[in-house]
């Protein structure tokens, strides 16, 4: 029967699949880390006071992507090539979503505008990578090999999140709430989209590693396409709604170290 944890397990016990999984996660932390460096460094002059928290969190995703290298170094095997059409932020970037780097790489202050999308963007994409991490630390948080990482990734994701309801809130408090709920809705149903796109394009590359047969291949496309229509029809909400986060300043202190592997 095909299980979430099935499949991870089956990509996880794959030196070759493996490989390619810590890749894409490493390449797309990295990208977070170095964004999040970027906007704290250019934040709004009247919002200087969320960039330690900017900074807090790229060194967040700095840090998952050295986990991330260090997995790989831990099994034998070197970083690969990311496929273009699984580089998730590159894809989202694509389709307007986020700040674009040619923006990033000027030396010229955001606006307040750009930190809101920044925040509203951040806010989607974290709830997506905070309920995969629920899912693994469900299944794999007390693996040998990958539980310890597993564990201190999630609990960062759901600080991100937390930082995220919490920065908008205050944000629409001061006057910026339809900005912020046009800018969540769009970011969220584009969301969607790059992430069915993206999950077809890794279960495609999986497939060819692990030679999948062309019946498994389709079912686990149907099941993709399955999720995106229930998305698309009420599930984007969940990334849109904001409530106050029981943790309060969640990215309010230094970052924790990596975990030794």
């Amino acid at each position: 029967m095909l299980t979430a944890k099935s499949l991870f397990q089956e990509i996880i016990d794959n030196d070759e699949s493996f490989q390619l999984f810590c890749s894409i996660a490493e390449s797309g932390e990295s990208q977070g880390g170095w964004e999040n460096a970027r906007i704290a460094a250019l934040v709004a002059p009247g919002m200087r006071d969320l960039a330690p928290k900017i900074t807090r969190h790229g060194a967040d995703e700095d840090k998952h992507g050295r986990i991330f290298q260090a997995l790989m170094k831990k099994r034998g095997v070197e970083p690969v090539p990311v496929p273009p059409d699984t580089d998730y932020t590159m894809l989202l970037e694509q389709r307007g979503i986020g700040l674009a780097h040619d923006k990033l790489r000027r030396d010229e202050p955001l606006t307040e505008e750009d930190v809101i999308v920044y925040l509203a963007h951040s806010r989607v994409t974290e709830q997506r990578a905070a309920d995969q991490m629920d899912m693994l630390v469900t299944h794999f948080g007390n693996h040998p090999e990958l539980g310890k990482a597993i564990r201190m990734i999630d609990n960062d994701e759901a600080n991100h999140l937390a930082y995220c309801h919490e920065e908008l809130l205050r944000l629409a408090y001061a006057g910026h709430g339809r900005l912020i709920q046009r800018t969540l809705r769009e970011s969220a149903l584009t969301e969607i989209e790059v992430y069915r796109d993206v999950s077809l394009a890794v279960m495609s590359h999986m497939g060819r590693i692990l030679k999948w047969p062309k019946v498994k291949s389709a079912a686990l496309a149907a099941g993709i396409h399955g999720m995106y229509a229930y998305e698309r029809a009420a599930g984007w909400r969940k990334m849109v709604d904001l409530t106050m986060p029981e943790r309060r300043n969640a990215l309010g202190g230094p970052a924790t170290p990596a975990p030794a592997l």
